[in-house]
């Protein structure tokens, strides 16, 4: 039989730290629900090329975008699907299988954020 705590949605209230967020299981204090996945920086997004741990197979980063998690992961899902590739979004930096930098750039352009190319 399982128990109200796990029916409820886990901890709602700790004496310890007062009150938790739902979502992320956090004191309200500390919870990273609503705030952006990566700090806003300077606003410009970098696009790189990297073959750096990967046993020589090419990924395009994006980093710098100033989105919250959710609407990174949308962002996200926009640019694998125009460029045909596989990919997922790590501590607020995107990643795209392949080399895709110059399409990532012009659809990053297309969506209204500022972009450059990084590294070399």
């Amino acid at each position: 039989m399982k128990s109200k705590q796990n029916e409820a949605g886990g901890l709602v209230y700790s004496t310890e730290h007062g009150r938790m967020c739902p979502q992320c299981r956090q004191p309200l204090a500390q919870c990273e629900c609503g705030k952006p996945a990566a700090p806003a920086g300077d606003g410009i997004a970098r696009v790189a090329r990297q073959t750096k741990g990967r046993g020589g197979k090419e990924v395009t980063v994006v980093k710098g975008l100033p989105l919250a998690a959710d609407a990174l992961a949308r962002v996200g899902k926009q640019l694998r699907t125009r460029c045909g590739s596989g990919g997922t979004v790590k501590d607020g930096v995107l990643e795209i299988q392949g080399d895709h930098v110059d399409t990532v750039i012009a659809e990053l352009e297309k969506l209204g954020f500022k972009s450059k190319r990084a590294g070399g």
